[in-house]
């Protein structure tokens, strides 16, 4: 930031203009994990991972339970989890919860902020299952015979959430199942299944179900669960399959539990929920996500070594009076910029026009408290996306995208009938190929910016990734953020060079056609979380046991196209472009004139300041806010003299 702008700054506990991360570690995650422990869930299998080991679909289940918990030791600290069984013959302890569950569901593990040694005592059931696969039947004795109604399992899950989870936490239910229809034949478990699904829903708990398909019992979302599970879609109103779940979200292999698991661990939280003002008069409700978040190490806290034991401190800002040595207010800090040296003359005190303005006399600083500081900021505008015209899409180039963009979707608990005219202008849009212009101010402390609203359409792709329908909304870049790029044109490879490349490329595509970003971690945040979390359960961290995802499988790579690479480098050789250089004249470099502060101080303290060059020293003094003018010998006094009030 300049310097001239430094004044704009109201405290650093406001929120910034740019994305900011903390707002997700802030915000508390709450995650109940509904397991099914029937019979089939139970059901001995040989593992694919040990041999001569059984597992079943439950244990599968629980070790998931443990790896989520596992990685939120490191990044949600603050998070709770809690596990609840469903079709069960074992009894809830109900002393730990003021609303009793329902009966066939068992309260395994309380909704508690994540612990090492909770997670240790479930870590050495999962050890005893393995040695013995009978210890989870025992344990967890199955129903047999019937299926506890889903009306239950949800009304069970609303009470567990409702005595142990903060309010303020945004919480989810995680449920996993291999029984398509557990209410055969019955309109009014059906009704009831919805009618408590509801309530659920409305209490702020999203459910995310993972239904468990395998080839012996493939599962059919159509028997039951489409019509309890309605998914929330914007053209809901007008689609005759509204009631339909897509195929691709049962798990057909539950090896993959985990990895559908971390698709949905982080929940989907609104950076903001502001008004959507598309005319005078005519407001909906819209929530914006970001689609691009960079994920970051924890930020570090501090401890006081107590003796017996290390507490957490909390460290707090405190603005002091210099000459009273005294706390000030922090509502009575003003804010203003420095105008150069003050002028002798000095007026009366400030007076008033009479039209509300404030007339600064000459020689005095003008200052403003926060609350104008902040009209500066945002124009006086309230938290708001307001609609201005409409433009041809052709009109919006690539060039103009030079910020992450934001995904808007309606808001429907703001303004009733936002989800109805959302559509109505997506559509419509679409239809007439157009964007929208708008101006965007998505916080309070924010500044108003132009944006472009590009609409996108729903799109299901048949791997199971899909484009939601919303608007991406652009911030529009202003003229000097732009810079032109060199053109410079270089040599183009045959047409037969082409097709040979083609071919190996081809044969390297990424599955489904789809790069799922949370499969491959950032291998260096993923290794500083590993040492932590051997840390936290005094682990023995072994390094060369990570497996870094992102590195290339070359053996995969060279049997599948290592001929075809061959033949395309016979062809690149043949070619007379691929061989020839371009010379270009390289760019002297200007010499860095700069001169450490410890250098420079210890040639003060041996007399030595005269050895320096004029540059190096007006580069120090420039970069401390001193004079520059005048020859060596007085640039040389202003430095020792700043080396003597500064020692």
């Amino acid at each position: 930031m300049s310097h001239f702008d430094s004044w704009n700054v109201l405290t650093e506990e406001e929120d910034e203009e740019l994305q900011d991360a903390s707002f997700f570690e802030g915000k508390r995650d709450v995650i109940l994990l509904c397991i099914d422990c029937s019979e089939s869930m139970q059901e001995l299998r040989d593992d694919p991972v040990y041999e001569n080991v059984k597992t079943c679909h439950l244990l599968t289940a629980l070790e998931a339970a443990v790896q989520i918990q596992k990685k939120k030791v490191i990044v949600g600290p603050n998070d709770s989890i809690g596990i609840l069984l469903f079709n069960t013959t074992r009894q809830s302890d109900t002393k730990d919860h003021t609303s009793e569950i329902k009966k066939n569901t068992f309260a395994f593990q309380p909704i508690t902020q994540i612990s090492a040694p909770k997670i240790q005592e479930l870590i050495q059931l999962l050890d005893a299952a393995r040695d013995d696969p009978d210890v989870l039947k025992q344990t967890f004795p199955p129903l047999t015979g019937k299926k506890i109604p889903m009306g239950d399992v949800f009304t069970s899950c609303n009470w567990f959430l409702r005595d142990g989870a903060p309010k303020t936490a945004s919480k989810r239910v995680f449920l996993i199942t291999d029984e398509d229809n557990p209410n055969p034949s019955s309109a009014q478990l059906l009704t009831s299944s919805r009618t408590t699904l509801l309530d659920l829903t409305q209490s702020g708990v999203q459910v995310e179900p993972f239904f468990i398909s395998t080839p012996d019992k493939p599962f059919d979302a159509n028997k039951f669960y489409s019509s309890v599970l309605l998914s929330d879609n914007v053209n809901d109103e007008d689609s005759d399959e509204s009631g339909v779940l897509p195929e691709s979200i049962s798990i057909t292999r539950i090896d993959d539990l985990l990895s559908q698991m971390r698709f949905h661990e982080v929940p989907k939280r609104a950076l903001f929920s502001i008004p959507f003002e598309m005319a005078k008069g005519l407001v909906i409700g819209i929530k914006g996500y970001g689609l691009v978040t960079e994920q970051k190490k924890g930020a570090y806290r501090y401890f006081v070594d107590l003796g017996d034991r290390m507490e957490v401190a909390c460290s707090r800002t405190v603005y002091l009076d210099e000459d009273q040595q005294a706390e000030i207010d922090k509502s009575k800090i003003v804010f203003g910029m420095s105008l150069g040296v003050p002028v002798t003359d000095e007026t009366s005190d400030v007076e008033d026009n009479g039209f509300g303005t404030r007339i600064v006399p000459a020689g005095k600083r003008p200052f403003f408290d926060a609350d104008e500081v902040r009209s500066f900021r945002t124009l006086n505008l309230d938290p708001v996306i307001k609609l201005l015209g409409f433009k041809d899409k052709q009109e919006l180039a690539f060039e103009d995208n030079v910020k992450h963009s934001y995904f808007i979707y309606p808001d429907e608990l703001k303004f009733s009938g936002s989800k109805r005219t959302f559509s109505a202008l997506l559509k419509t849009m679409l239809a007439k190929g157009k964007i929208g212009l708008c101006i965007a101010l998505t916080r309070r402390n924010a500044s108003p910016t132009f944006c472009a609203m590009l609409p996108q359409a729903e799109k299901i792709e048949e791997g199971g990734w899909n484009e939601p329908p919303g608007f991406h909304v652009i911030p529009l870049p202003f003229a000097d953020d732009i810079r032109a790029a060199p053109l410079e044109e270089g040599y183009r490879a045959s047409d037969k060079i082409k097709d040979a490349a083609r071919t190996w490329i081809d044969k390297l595509c990424v599955k489904n056609g789809a790069y799922p970003p949370d499969s491959y971690p950032n291998p260096a945040l993923a290794y500083h979380n590993a040492q932590l979390q051997a840390a936290a359960f005094r682990e023995e961290f072994d390094a060369e046991a990570f497996d870094d995802l992102t590195k290339p499988k070359l053996d995969m790579i060279h049997k599948r196209a290592g001929s075809l690479m061959k033949e395309w480098k016979r062809e690149l050789v043949k070619d007379d472009s691929a061989n020839m250089v371009i010379v270009t004249a390289g760019s002297k470099r200007k010499a860095d004139v700069s001169v450490d502060e410890a250098e420079l101080r210890s040639k003060y303290e041996q007399g030595t300041l005269a050895k320096l060059r004029v540059d190096q020293l007006k580069d120090f003094l420039k970069n401390k806010s001193q004079s520059v003018s005048g020859k060596k010998a007085e640039l040389i006094d202003r430095i020792a003299e700043w080396m003597e009030t500064h020692s």
